[in-house]
């Protein structure tokens, strides 16, 4: 899962990111309002991080930017207000939640996970026939087996089972699954498949991953 985080701190940026990328999503940052509406517009995120205050183009304005062109990615909004007046501002800009700095990073962590499940109709645990993984505890069970996963091999295969019965493109994985800094050279997406299928087969050799040559990969039950 892709995330977008729009904040001029670094220091509080650097955080978020190194954070997110340990839970296995990919992370893009844009340090100011005009870049963060850059990037929304050019790249298919699952979930944006807001700060309110920004220079130039602010927080707000940044929301109602990419209301205009999307109007289902979730938006978090971080800010240090935290009146009535301020928090229904920003829901009427669009936003779907807010959280008030300074922040535990477990908590904008749950409501990451919250907007997610949401905007996906989902529950923290995902299946596939045999395959079962735990989006909070970053386990994952084939026939009840536990399986270990790199961060990348677990955020691609959340990929492919929220979009089971659907080809994944090569271009969406990438978008979804690594950042903007991602080498266009896509053979890596084909290794990682490989690691994936090697790991998840189950006994009889069987694999839920399909190749459809020449555009991606489908994982279905069947």
């Amino acid at each position: 899962m892709r995330i977008l985080v729009v904040e001029d701190e670094k220091g509080i940026s650097n955080f978020l990111k190194d954070g997110l990328e340990e839970e296995a999503f990919a992370v893009d940052v844009a340090a100011d309002g005009k870049k963060g509406i850059e990037l929304s517009f050019v790249n298919e995120y699952d979930l944006i991080l807001l700060d309110w205050m920004l220079p130039g183009v602010s927080g707000i304005e940044v929301c109602r930017q990419i209301r205009k062109i999307n109007s289902s990615v979730p938006i978090i909004f971080l800010t240090a207000k935290d009146t009535v007046s301020d928090t229904v501002y920003g829901l009427d800009a669009g936003a779907n939640d807010y959280i008030k700095k300074p922040f535990r990073f477990e908590e904008l962590l749950a409501r990451i996970r919250v907007q997610l499940r949401t905007k996906d109709g989902e529950q923290n645990t995902l299946k596939l026939a045999n395959v079962e993984m735990n989006l909070d505890t970053h386990r994952v069970f084939v026939n009840s087996k536990e399986i270990m996963l790199t961060p990348k091999e677990f955020s691609l295969l959340e990929f492919l089972i929220r979009n089971k019965g659907k080809v994944c493109t090569r271009t969406r994985i990438i978008e979804h699954v690594w950042d903007m800094h991602f080498d266009s050279d896509t053979s890596v997406i084909d290794v990682y498949i490989n690691f994936l299928r090697k790991k998840l087969n189950d006994e009889s050799g069987k694999s839920f991953i399909h190749t459809i040559r020449g555009v991606g990969y489908i994982m279905h039950d069947e």
